[in-house]
């Protein structure tokens, strides 16, 4: 290596080492608004030296490797706050829309209870003018409308949900097998003892939107890695993945399986997290707390009506449909049963010009039907748990944004790509590039002139 040979040797690997270099820089700069791109960092080497007699002397540089600059525990932690993030914006998403039925519209179940209570108040100044008794069977059946309409868009949007599972599903199984696909790419590359960088962002990027639908645990190991859910179900193991599956139950939702057990309990995170919580929780909440105060309401003020008599003198019957046994689907069920305005028992003494019943039915909006609250009250208390419920789930939307932007900026200092920085290396790369490539012109120049003086 102290020949003129061996120092242009040491020149060559000098210019491939920087031209490799450079290609890995060239690299950055065109993946710097490329989502989820690692930059990629040359690592160089000095070449093992060679003895030549009693001295050492160098043989250059290599380009030993190009590594991929990224944090593993950020990038898991970016994985949980995505998980959370998307959970929760689900459910927000899901919650404000079951809002507007509790907005306090005109047409809402609260304004219905005060516009029938009205009517009866109008009905009690002249109890056998028909257009008033007309007008409180059409505010009763606006009542049972505004009832019927809550129920029937709740459970709507519990279908809309439930149909929201099976496509959350087929995405999570294609998810799982591009990663077990790109697993096998990863660990016979790295088997060659080679960088497989770029495969390896394309799965952290897949594993990012795998925790957008559910919650995953990952587990690296040698050259490959495993995913499970937080609950150890498993999603992909090496090269293999395993595919979710769902199954209608008994009441016509669909639950999540994998390999034959149902998971639905137990997935803590995604989208799909959020919308069990919606579906399996809230609505039904909603749909049990309508049914109190259907089955309340109509129970009182038929009890109330069977008290008075009607234009013809004849004892009043039910006012509205009596709830089913136990109450369930009382609000689906809830109906006027009184077609005939003459039928309405305002009657107390039995003469058409008394009143003294519409005061007993009057006595029902002050009186406890639900819960040990009046109708006005029960309602008022559903709209502010509804109002509440989506105000915290956005709150909490909000802050887990804030964590997840924050991880972010911090993986983007580490993995992105600096414009600034890139540009020094290039003109560092280049420089060097110069330098090997003026040392081959000189051994070039001595090699001629050794030539020359060899003809003489």
């Amino acid at each position: 290596m102290s020949s003129l040979f061996g120092t242009l040797s040491i020149a060559v690997s000098g210019l491939l080492a920087e031209q490799g270099a450079l290609n890995v820089t060239s690299n950055n700069v065109a993946n710097a608004n490329t989502p989820g791109y690692s930059r990629q960092r040359p690592v160089l080497v000095e070449g093992d030296p060679v003895p030549v007699g009693p001295l050492l002397f160098g043989s250059g540089v290599v380009l030993n490797s190009v590594q991929s600059v990224c944090d593993p525990i950020l990038e898991l932690r970016l994985n949980e706050e995505t998980q959370h993030h998307s959970q929760l914006d689900t459910m927000v998403s899901a919650m404000q829309q079951i809002e507007v039925m509790f907005s306090g519209s005109a047409s809402d179940i609260g304004s219905q209870i005060t516009n029938f209570f009205s009517s009866l108040q109008q009905l009690s100044t002249n109890p056998a003018n028909m257009s008033a008794r007309q007008g409180v069977l059409t505010a009763a059946g606006n009542l049972a409308t505004a009832f019927r309409s809550t129920v029937n868009n709740l459970q709507s949007q519990r279908s809309n949900l439930d149909l929201s599972v099976g496509q959350t599903v087929d995405q999570i199984n294609l998810l799982s097998g591009q990663i077990a696909t790109l697993n096998q790419q990863i660990s016979g590359i790295e088997n060659l003892h080679q960088d497989a960088g770029t495969f390896v962002d394309q799965r952290t990027q897949l594993i990012r939107q795998l925790s957008e639908l559910v919650d995953v645990s990952v587990v690296k190991s040698d050259n490959t890695l495993t995913i499970t859910t937080s609950s150890g179900d498993a999603l992909v193991a090496g090269d293999r993945s395993f595919a979710l599956t769902t199954q209608t139950d008994f009441s016509g939702v669909q639950h999540v399986f994998s390999q034959g057990t149902d998971i639905t309990a137990k997935l803590a995170g995604g989208s799909l997290a959020g919308i069990f919580a919606v579906r399996d929780q809230t609505i039904p909440a909603l749909r049990s707390d309508l049914d109190k105060l259907a089955a309340g309401l109509a129970t009182a003020l038929n009890t109330a009506h069977h008290q008075g008599t009607d234009l013809s003198g004849v004892a009043g019957g039910d006012l509205f449909s009596p709830p089913p046994v136990g109450g369930v689907d009382a609000a689906a069920n809830f109906s006027v049963l009184i077609t005939d305005p003459s039928k309405i028992a305002a009657s107390s003494d039995g003469s058409a010009g008394s009143n003294g019943n519409l005061t007993r039915l009057l006595g029902v909006q002050k009186q406890a039907v639900a819960a040990g609250q009046s109708p006005t009250d029960f309602y008022a208390g559903i709209v502010f748990r509804v109002g509440s419920d989506v105000a915290n789930a956005s709150a909490e939307r909000d802050a887990a944004d804030l964590i997840l932007r924050q991880l972010g900026d911090q993986r983007s200092a580490i993995s992105g790509v600096s414009m600034d920085e890139e540009a020094a290396n290039l003109i560092r790369y280049e420089r060097a590039y110069q330098a090997a490539a003026r040392v081959i012109t000189a051994v070039n120049d001595v090699t001629d002139t050794a030539i020359q003086l060899g003809r003489y």
